[in-house]
């Protein structure tokens, strides 16, 4: 690694070789960026060994500098888990190019036809924490909708960014594309993110993807449009008309399958015409979970401690829940309403009125009946991967994939109409 590089001359280094790259890739054919990436898929099996010595690399330091277990959880490469790095790659190749897709076609009365056609933004720029498979996540996002990308990964996942990335490269390069359709930057200078955020006409969006910090950051000194993916704050709220045994497999499951994912339930409502509340407690504290409560959630197992202000808007990302007690779906509703970071909320319930109203009623990317937060995810969803999770309102909403890696331009056909 190069420190001595000056940061602003090394993004506008690789920011004009991503904008040349990004012209390439805005009219190459399908099947060029899907070989890409289907290369990129064998070369991360083929040099699987050397991966994971990366990955221990970072893991040993991660736990030297005291990473949190969860933190240690979400930068952890193994053998199954690469596999399903290589796998997503695969699976992007397959997904429908949203590139030149037509999404709307009018006739003026005056014969004017009008198209509106999907098109790439051009050079991505993402800055992200933690974890390496972002890396080749966005990479193949970004390349199967025809962008360039300049990836900034965080220094705890250097040596495991590094080893995928050079994998991607191999896949770029034998499909016969520009090698600066994926970038890295080569330093974890932080002013290397300065210089991302003020490279106005080289990158055209940023996408950060990490903890509040970098966001806030982010956000306060972007010079150039910028797709948040902020905390996963995210809700499961028990109806009283819930099946007391889906309720308890759905809970466990939100909090308890990887708790340091976005899509993890943080937050635990339960309406309190709900009569089965202990067993739930009970099986999450049995379960290893560390449960903060209200009062009249403490009263039903003595293993709950009290909750403080601060826990309602808390993303844990680890084996702490908050838990509280609301009058009905509207009780819930404004729990959220106050608390949400409106990324995921779930309500579990068999009385389809109060489903309904629960989907209207809550603002958030992704509202769900009767399933696990953690679903909250592009390859759930069917994206093949995603980059983010957008809790914003404009351009995307929810999970980030190759259609959100879009924008659109107007096609317009005339005969030779003129303006009265």
């Amino acid at each position: 690694m190069n420190t001595a590089v000056d940061p602003q001359a090394l993004i506008q280094k690789m920011g004009g070789e991503a904008r040349a790259a990004a012209a390439v890739l805005a009219n190459m054919p399908t099947e060029v960026k899907a070989k890409a990436l289907r290369a990129a898929a064998a070369a991360i099996r083929a040099h699987s060994t050397d991966i994971i010595a990366a990955n221990a690399q970072d893991m040993q330091r991660g736990t030297e500098n005291g990473l949190s277990a969860a933190m240690l959880d979400r930068l952890k490469l193994d053998e199954k888990r690469l596999e399903g790095v290589a796998a997503g790659l695969e699976a992007v190749s397959v997904l429908d190019d949203p590139v030149g897709r037509l999404i709307d076609r009018t006739t003026r009365p005056n014969g004017l036809v009008l198209e509106r056609v999907r098109v790439p933004l051009g050079v991505v720029g993402i800055i992200y924490e933690s974890r390496p498979n972002v890396t080749a996540d966005a990479g193949a996002l970004a390349l199967m909708s025809g962008n360039a990308v300049i990836l900034r990964g965080g220094s705890e996942a250097r040596e495991s960014n590094r080893a995928i990335h050079a994998a991607l490269v191999e896949g770029v390069r034998a499909a016969g594309l520009p090698e600066a359709s994926i970038q890295l930057v080569p330093t974890t200078d932080r002013a290397a993110v300065g210089a991302m955020l003020r490279a106005a006409g080289l990158i055209d969006i940023i996408i950060p993807r990490g903890g509040k910090s970098l966001v806030a950051r982010v956000q306060d000194e972007a010079r150039v449009p910028v797709l948040a993916h902020l905390d996963g704050l995210c809700h499961s709220y028990v109806d009283r008309a819930a099946d007391p045994e889906k309720a308890l497999k759905l809970v466990v499951n939100a909090k308890m399958r990887r708790t340091g994912i976005c899509g993890a339930t943080e937050t635990l409502l339960i309406d309190r015409g709900f009569a089965d509340l202990a067993p739930i407690i009970a099986a999450l504290a049995d379960a290893g979970c560390t449960l903060r409560g209200t009062d009249e959630v403490r009263a039903i197992d003595s293993r709950v401690a009290p909750a403080s202000d601060e826990d309602w808007d808390t993303e844990y990302l680890d084996s702490i829940l908050s838990v509280a007690m609301v009058d009905g779906v509207e009780g819930a509703m404004a729990h959220i309403a106050r608390h949400s970071s409106h990324h995921t909320d779930a309500i579990i319930t068999e009385d389809t009125a109060r489903a309904e109203q629960f989907l209207r009623g809550v603002d958030s990317a992704i509202v769900m009946v009767n399933a696990s937060t953690q679903f909250a995810d592009g390859g759930e969803f069917g994206l093949g991967a995603e980059i983010g999770i957008s809790t914003g309102r404009m351009h995307a909403r929810g999970p980030v994939a190759l259609e959100g890696l879009t924008t659109y331009k107007w096609l317009v056909r005339g005969t030779g109409q003129t303006r009265p």
